[in-house]
């Protein structure tokens, strides 16, 4: 058993991007080039794959990395890590999404710091930049409290501006508590656990995002603010920016 592990949710199909985790980059699987990232930036982490299918199993074994296959019927990545720290049995879980390729050491080494608060579940946020990232539904908001407790998540505008409406531009943004949630999570093995005998909340299914299912249920979400660039690859268009940045 060991105090802390990432695991790493993994799901074959996607609604956006279908299969993208095997999307070639430069060569290479997506789900190949995440992996590779996450042992060089925290390699004091024993590292695991979450995979609901084999073909992502053979992808991640090829690449020299430790699979488990998980139920494929799972709705949330995090009901797929409870499922395979059962055999991690970790006292503490690191959720780094299999889609962030460029996720750092000091963001996974912040979301260990955040858990020793005694908090159930930790997550990072970065400030908003522009107008149209703010406005676009696959970039999620985060509305927290002034001790950096997760408010609310949402794929709308939140904060919204009433005053200005829609009328917004990229300084307003920068000005203002506008936050994007990262795909990055810590947990306490014990809410992994009691968060899969949850049934999904019906905020969680309105705004399709499984963290909710925690806020619905009473539990705090402490979150860290990282200023650490990030491409999260959600669709073919992201796929093209990160490969961009590779070849930068």
């Amino acid at each position: 058993m060991s105090d802390v592990a990432i695991i790493v949710p993994c799901r074959l199909e996607s609604t956006r991007f279908p299969r993208k985790l095997l999307h070639k980059i430069k060569g290479r699987p997506l789900l190949s080039w995440v992996a590779e990232r996450i042992a060089g930036q925290a390699p004091e982490f024993p590292l695991y794959f979450a995979v609901d299918h084999e073909l992502l199993r053979e992808c991640v074994m090829k690449a020299g990395f430790k699979a488990i296959v998980t139920d494929p019927a799972h709705q949330s990545g995090t009901d797929r890590i409870a499922e395979a720290n059962r055999i991690v049995r970790a006292r503490q879980v690191i959720n780094v999404q299999a889609d962030e390729p460029l996720v750092t050491g000091g963001q996974i080494r912040a979301l260990a710091g955040l858990l020793k608060d005694g908090v159930a579940m930790a997550t990072l946020a970065t400030p908003f930049q522009t107008a149209a990232d703010f406005a676009n539904p696959n970039q999620v908001k985060v509305v927290m409290r002034r001790d950096g407790r997760a408010l609310y998540f949402s794929r709308s505008l939140a904060p919204y501006p009433r005053e200005r409406g829609a009328a917004i531009d990229d300084a307003w943004v920068r000005a203002n508590p506008c936050f994007r949630h990262l795909g990055l999570y810590a947990y306490q093995a014990d809410l992994l656990e009691k968060f899969a005998k949850l049934p999904p909340g019906r905020l969680e299914q309105i705004e399709k995002l499984e963290q909710l299912r925690v806020l619905e249920n009473g539990y705090e979400i402490a979150c860290g603010v990282t200023g650490d660039p990030t491409i999260g690859v959600d669709t073919p268009e992201d796929a093209v920016k990160f490969e961009q940045w590779l070849g930068a």
